[in-house]
């Protein structure tokens, strides 16, 4: 399922957590940062009840230890975390993780 991510260029591990912030899956090296999807959810709630929106489609955070792609899986209300080297291979990164969450 997510396995296929790792082959992307650039990507250092992937993590699929539910709406309780449990890792569901995990693949690559490093650990599952729960703390930033927990912290994203809230943040896009606000957002999304500020703008009036009731969806969101990705949400990239360029952190010191590099970019990191948050994507919703609605199937579940689960998020799809996905950290890779530089911003330059979101473009690559995105349409792998769309590709991914068709599987999930």
């Amino acid at each position: 399922m997510i396995d296929s991510l790792l082959e992307v260029r650039g990507v250092r591990y992937a993590s699929l957590v539910d709406n309780a912030g449990q890792v569901v899956l995990h693949v690559g090296e490093g650990s599952a940062d729960v703390e930033v999807v927990s912290t994203a959810r809230a943040m896009l709630g606000s957002l999304k009840s500020a703008m009036g929106a009731s969806t969101w489609n990705d949400l990239l955070l360029d952190l010191d230890r590099g970019p990191m792609l948050l994507t919703p899986v609605n199937v579940r209300d689960q998020i799809m975390l996905v950290a890779f080297d530089e911003v330059a291979s979101l473009g690559r990164v995105r349409f792998a993780v769309r590709r991914a969450i068709g599987q999930v």
